[in-house]
């Protein structure tokens, strides 16, 4: 019985990371959608969703028939509720990469307002952040989780500069606006990202520990 329990487990662990591989390249392919303006590769991505959306259904589903059928111990509902709460932020995750490639579609054929640095790098960051949260979790580490939730400080940081200089541009030329709204519609959704995969660095310290933490609350966090 508790080895069937555990295969269950195991199973769900398995393709939870398998989602989180496919939504870390979404974030890829988002931001190169923006760069490239590749309006295929941005439909592509839009398609995408819904297979994403499907991986995590099923994860949750799974999850609340265990609970529901093997009444598992503390120890094993933190972490069938962290692989659940986990699939959940993953999905969103892939939203706001989504909305990247409704912005490409957006903007057409309209000329980026300036050559794109900090949102790549923002991007850059937002991907090795959730590939060290999906360590994390597949360690049951949570010193490792806290250390991911720290690096929301670079994403937030790069957000503000973009957002300053953007603003520069709109107050310097007003025609520029819907340009600038694009690019800061663009970082906003990585920022968001970041705060999902914070939540995901969260979740693992809870599995871990038995302890609800909330790190780097910011006024967007929820």
């Amino acid at each position: 019985m508790r080895d069937t329990f555990e295969k269950l487990v195991n199973d769900l662990k398995s393709d939870l990371l398998k989602l989180g591989t496919v939504t870390a390249r979404t974030i890829v392919d988002g931001v190169d959608a923006l760069k490239t303006r590749d309006a295929v590769l941005a439909n592509s991505l839009i398609e995408r969703d819904s297979e994403i959306n499907r991986m995590r259904y099923d994860i949750e589903e799974r999850s609340y028939e265990l609970i529901a059928t093997q009444q598992p111990l503390a120890s094993d509902l933190r972490e069938i509720l962290s692989i659940l709460l986990i699939a959940i932020e993953l999905e969103r995750i892939a939203d706001h990469s989504k909305n990247l490639g409704e912005i490409v579609i957006h903007m057409g054929n309209e000329p980026l307002l300036k050559p794109l640095i900090d949102i790549p790098r923002m991007a850059e960051t937002c991907e090795s952040m959730l590939s060290q949260a999906l360590d994390a979790f597949s360690r049951n580490d949570p010193t490792l989780g806290r250390a991911v939730c720290a690096r929301d400080d670079e994403i937030d940081n790069l957000y503000k500069q973009i957002f300053r200089e953007l603003m520069t541009y709109v107050m310097e030329d007003s025609r520029t606006v819907n340009r600038a709204m694009n690019l800061l519609f663009a970082a906003h959704n990585l920022e968001r990202i970041g705060d999902r995969i914070t939540n995901i660095g969260e979740r693992v310290i809870y599995a871990a520990t038995g302890h609800l933490v909330e790190l780097n609350v910011g006024e967007e966090r929820k």
